[in-house]
């Protein structure tokens, strides 16, 4: 019996396998996705039972404790104002992560909207793509930290001014797939069939770009708690006395040199947690490719 013949009921297995399956196999494949994902769903446990796992209360000060380097009882030092620095970073990855859970929703959404109504109906098409060029056109840091500095830092702010100032980038890779697909087959077979225009945008349409717009998601979470960290830093994210991995970088960096954990420690949690979702974007990129075999 030849190999080729042993090949085929393999190959008809494989076709009979659900999507999902296929998917799932497809992303268990990419080593680094996979523990991308296993470092992803730490953190959110952490952020849920953070309150639990926390050795110390986060805003508990104790300046006879002040600036104490990594020991048995505070295994990643204190602050210079005595708060135990693994419970800051553990109550900080809350923080950071429901900010960019919450603004990547936002631009998600508003960027899906728009880029729905731009490339299905031609009428929106010039008016949204020209908002969108004047939107691009102005640096996003300078926007940012312009409608920051007039409505004022803080938890909230921070969620609405990156979800509302990042939406743009979506908005587009959408309208490009709905002009494309607006001239398929199964769109026009659909439309002789008298079927409404929001069941073919949400039926037909939306499920063909929702792989690009999971994966898209993605990179925009580690994106966002690179930018929550840097307005943080700079004072104008999450204000002190609440924890965040950023407003921890800035308190620190005066103590640098005497007091490396104060910086090393949070910039640990940042660059981790932005090349998890970094690996897992990959992954999902590589596992929805309708092109993998």
């Amino acid at each position: 019996m030849s190999s080729a013949t042993l090949d085929i009921p393999r190959a008809l297995d494989r076709r009979s396998l659900p999507q999902r399956v296929l998917i799932w196999r497809a992303f268990r494949r990419h080593a680094l996705a996979t523990f991308g994902l296993v470092i992803i769903v730490v953190l959110i446990v952490t952020a849920i039972f953070g309150p639990m796992l926390t050795p110390y209360d986060p805003a508990e000060q104790d300046l006879m404790s002040s600036l104490m380097p990594p020991s048995r009882e505070h295994i990643m030092g204190t602050d210079d104002l005595g708060r135990d620095t693994f419970s800051r970073v553990i109550a900080g990855s809350r923080v950071s992560l429901s900010i960019a859970v919450v603004s990547v929703a936002i631009l998600i959404t508003i960027g899906v909207l728009t880029g729905i109504l731009a490339g299905y109906y031609r009428a929106f098409d010039g008016p949204i793509m020209r908002f969108i060029d004047l939107m691009m056109s102005i640096p996003n840091t300078f926007l940012i930290l312009t409608i920051v500095a007039l409505f004022g830092p803080g938890l909230r702010n921070t969620m609405l001014v990156i979800g509302l100032t990042s939406w743009m980038g979506t908005s587009r890779l959408v309208r490009g797939q709905f002009l494309s697909l607006r001239e398929k087959e199964f769109v026009e077979a659909a439309r002789a069939v008298g079927a409404s225009n929001g069941r073919i945008i949400f039926r037909h349409m939306l499920p063909n770009i929702i792989s690009l717009v999971i994966v898209q998601a993605t990179l925009f979470v580690a994106f966002t708690v690179i930018l929550e960290s840097a307005l943080s830093y700079l004072g104008l994210g999450v204000q002190p006395p609440a924890p965040s991995w950023g407003n921890m970088l800035s308190s620190g960096r005066n103590f640098i040199q005497n007091a490396w954990w104060m910086t090393v420690f949070p910039g640990l949690a940042i660059f981790i947690t932005v090349l998890a979702f970094n690996f897992l974007g990959d992954g999902l990129r590589d596992a929805l490719d309708p092109r993998r075999t």
